[in-house]
């Protein structure tokens, strides 16, 4: 390994410094000292100096092995972003020019006892505008960014992560560094490059099998003999087969057939079943005498991406079928976890992973604009069932198809599949972000008579030679060309259909930042939404740490320098208007935190709302729309700390719109909604079998923790996997029969109860906007806190009603078990998970405890 210390040093020589390998200058530069915390205030655009500079990384080392004794030796680097030349000795040795790929060069000629190896990286800023300038024949749009975002241009011209010129989230970074491991690899003979495994359900024998790929480098003259073992003890599984190696790189293709006696537990998604993998060797003894094992585990599920007439409807379905079940994609979109790879950690991953499966989160879709992420990533899915939609790294632009291109992307693509084709959590390939739809829309003002050449292009490169690829490479996985698509119907009409956001097929994103949001009616009853939001700020607590005192208002400079998306801070506001008072007091930090706590309970309010109407949409056909099989809301996770649609912090911490979710994708949840002044309840699952409960519906005016009516409807069926109506009444009769209520004084809560425990979340309804409630007081809010075993309780009492109460510990690590409700009981008791060693002192001194009432 080539891991470590490396020399780093600036075009001109004026920066020498020690820089890690993997890492990048940004972070060599910081760790250093030699620059503050790139995302502390307005960083972002005082550092653009360091993307604009060409670096060097250079080392010496001496081979630890008798150069002669190997036939070949190779310096292998896992990734280089993004631009270099690399030589060994002085010697060049080839050229890099794409972020996404894996460089192997052989140096069997050239390593000496001591070497010293040289990346000479071009600033990416400045080869992507070169490109842009060679490409002379007709333009590709976009050219920047729109300004509000501060980021460098021509993105599309550069196969590097594209968000880092900048995104309507995250800062403008185009970093340069040894990104991925690199490592100097010698053998005789043969050589393993890359070793992979897909399982498949042979119906017509009712048995699974197991595809094992491997792909070897073969060095002698002549082919080698040998034999393959492939060994699964806990399933009774063995088998050898007589393998013929070529010379060169070749593969072979085992197929395993699994034991029919045994028992293969499936992979199942979070909610569905167990994430079962079964231990696997794998030993190639050859005639040379070397053996190579190898340690795998296999996983069995199926998946298939249903599109077919629904009865009822125009148009097909969208659904997955995982194991022949049709399962209810609930989860979020994933973007970089950081602008700098080399801090996105194990454990940074795990906390991330680990938070959306314990919101009920059974998928996330890695976004096309960011990287295809590590192995790590992957594998943390496999074990928490986390299904993954798969996007090719292509956003929201048109894209070069000369033949360098496409060579490069080409290569790209048989890496990335051939690298993470193994891992079940994967269920979906799809070839890019938003691209069929900004042809479709026109978003780049393409004049009508150039557009054949750009949809020729969009056909080039994600038909031609994505899709070729990837089904060539992998047949156990679904591929669709874009995200929105129409699917099938964009195939039939030319892989760009007319309207890709219809909503009798494919998949949608919607955006609405200016309509009310606590209205149902103005989301699409798409068969899938795979895209929507809206933003919120990131707690005191997280904005503290990269700004400073004169920072903390909404209207301050860097409140506007933070806002990467155009209008943002005001779209807030304006939706806050529409339900909440905005805050007034005169004391300005307190006003901030106030106007954070808003944005957080509006964002949540309004995705709880919007994901609601898609779940309870799954099993129904209304004016031909209906059957939602998808709840993807935009964004997870946050690439630095700002205000954005991630429900979780830069960090980790989780925003009000988290805990949220952790009820609205909760598996069995009561959903209300109101039409025509009728109220509706539907009980909305995703348990495999029908359960027999009990509907609570409560009122309460504002003014009393006592309930002024209760209505109990029992023998209620929460049919399995469906979302059904189990409560039906005017909303006037509601009121008449609970006497002392008004639409302005009282407020619903509801919840579905079984025997042996079994529960839903309490879900409210708000019968009118709470800037309009009346009767609502001011409560006394107060909370004891104690430790048991590793957790903390704390219990909290109320002296009245109070909605949306939030719970703060700073930047103290961890998160509750609820968060952000609505109080109505006199005892509330919610136990603290944390992250890192705290104590009961530490965290009721950190406590800070909001309800909307506290806001003035």
């Amino acid at each position: 390994s080539l891991r470590g210390s490396w020399r780093l040093g600036n075009g001109n020589g004026s920066v020498v410094l020690r820089g890690e390998v993997p890492g990048c200058v940004h972070t060599a530069l910081h760790r250093r000292g030699l620059i503050q915390d790139p995302y502390y205030r307005f960083n972002d655009v005082a550092y653009r100096w360091i993307s604009l500079d060409n670096w060097t990384y250079s080392r010496t080392f001496k081979t630890p092995f008798d150069v002669r004794k190997w036939q070949k030796v190779n310096l292998v680097f896992e990734g280089v972003d993004t631009v270099a030349q690399i030589l060994i000795n002085n010697i060049t040795l080839g050229r890099t020019d794409n972020m996404f790929n894996r460089y192997s060069f052989d140096i069997t000629s050239v390593i000496k006892e001591i070497n010293f190896v040289e990346v000479r990286f071009l600033s990416a800023i400045s080869y992507a505008a070169e490109q842009s300038r060679c490409h002379k024949a007709y333009s590709i749009p976009p050219a920047c960014p729109p300004p509000v975002q501060k980021g460098e241009c021509h993105a599309n011209f550069i196969r590097k992560e594209q968000c880092s010129f900048s995104w309507d989230w995250g800062p403008s970074f185009p970093t340069q560094g040894i990104w991925k491991d690199v490592r100097i690899e010698a053998y005789n003979h043969y050589h393993l490059i890359y070793f992979s495994l897909t399982s498949f359900f042979v119906k017509s024998a009712q048995q699974w099998s197991l595809e094992i790929e491997s792909i070897f480098d073969v060095v002698s003259s002549k082919p080698v003999a040998g034999l393959a073992t492939v060994n699964i003890p806990k399933l009774r599984t063995q088998q050898t087969f007589s393998v013929m190696l070529q010379p060169g790189e070749g593969s072979i293709v085992l197929l395993v057939n699994i034991n029919k006696s045994s028992t293969v537990e499936a992979w199942w998604p979070n909610g569905h079943g167990k994430q079962t993998g079964y231990n696997m060797t794998t030993t190639f003894i050859m005639e040379t005498g070397y053996q190579i094992e190898k340690f795998s585990k296999a996983y069995f599920r199926t998946v298939e991406l249903v599109q077919e007439p629904i009865p009822g409807s125009l148009g097909l379905s969208f659904y997955f079928r995982i194991n022949g079940r049709p399962i209810f994609i609930k989860g979020s979109n994933w973007i970089p976890a950081d602008s700098f790879q080399d801090r996105v950690t194990y454990d940074t991953l795990w906390l991330l992973l680990k938070s959306a499966a314990d919101a009920n989160m059974n998928a996330l879709r890695v976004w096309g604009g960011g990287v295809y992420e590590q192995d790590e990533f992957y594998n943390i899915c496999d074990e928490l069932g986390i299904m993954i939609w798969q996007d090719f790294m292509f956003a929201c632009a048109l894209y070069p198809t000369d033949p360098n291109y496409l060579e490069s992307v080409r290569a790209e693509v048989s890496y990335q599949v051939r690298r993470l084709k193994s891992h079940p959590s994967i269920i979906l390939w799809s070839g890019n972000n938003e691209n069929e739809a900004a042809i479709a829309a026109n978003w780049f003002s393409i004049p009508y008579a150039d557009r054949e050449v750009y949809i020729n292009d969009y056909v080039t490169l994600y038909v031609k030679n994505i899709r070729e690829i990837v089904l060539a490479e992998d047949k156990s996985r679904p591929f669709v060309a874009s995200s929105p698509t129409n699917g099938l119907e964009s195939v039939k009409e030319g892989w760009v259909s007319q309207n890709p956001y219809d909503t009798h097929y494919g998949d949608t994103h919607f955006y609405d930042y200016s309509s009310d949001c606590w209205n149902w009616t103005v989301y699409p009853k798409t068969r899938f939404a795979s895209e929507y939001g809206f933003q919120s700020w990131p707690s005191f607590s997280t904005i503290k740490k990269v700004s400073s005192a004169e920072d903390w208002s909404y209207t301050s400079n860097f409140s506007l320098h933070r806002q990467h998306h155009e209008n943002g801070n005001d779209q807030m506001l304006q939706q806050i208007g529409l339900h909440f008072k905005l805050p007034q007091s005169t004391d300005p930090v307190k006003k901030f935190k106030d106007m954070i706590y808003l944005t957080q309970v509006m964002q949540a309010q309004c995705i709880k709302t919007e994901t609601e109407f898609y779940r309870f949409s799954q099993s129904e056909i209304i004016k031909g729309e209906g059957r939602t099989m998808g709840a993807l809301y935009w964004q997870l996770n946050d690439i630095w700390q700002a205000p954005s649609w991630a429900s979780l912090e830069y960090g980790g911490k989780w925003k009000l719109l988290h805990y949220f979710a952790q009820n609205f994708f909760a598996p069995l949840l009561p959903v209300a909604y109101e039409d025509k002044g009728v109220l509706y309840i539907y009980s909305v699952s995703d348990l495999h079998v029908d359960y027999r409960l009990t509907l609570r519906v409560v009122a309460h005016t504002w003014s009393s923790l006592e309930p002024v009516c209760t209505l109990a409807k029992d023998g209620v069926t929460a049919k399995a996997q469906s979302a059904v109506p189990i409560y039906k009444e005017s909303i006037n009769d509601f009121l008449e029969r609970c006497r002392n209520c008004t639409r302005k004084n009282c407020v619903i809560t509801f919840c579905l109860v079984g025997e042996d425990g079994l529960q839903s979340p309490v879900n409210h309804h708000f019968l009118s906007s709470l800037k309009d409630a009346v009767g609502l007081q001011k409560a006394q809010l107060s909370a004891s806190v104690s430790q048991q075993d590793d957790v903390y309780v704390f219990v909290l009492q109320t002296t009245g009603i109070a909605p949306f109460v939030s719970l703060d510990v700073g930047s103290i690590k961890g998160r509750f078990s609820d968060n952000g409700f609505l109080m109505t009981e006199k005892k509330k008791v919610v136990v603290f998970y944390p992250w890192e060693p705290t104590s009961a002192e530490e965290l009721e001194k950190s406590l800070t405890l909001t309800s909307l009432v506290d806001v003035v």
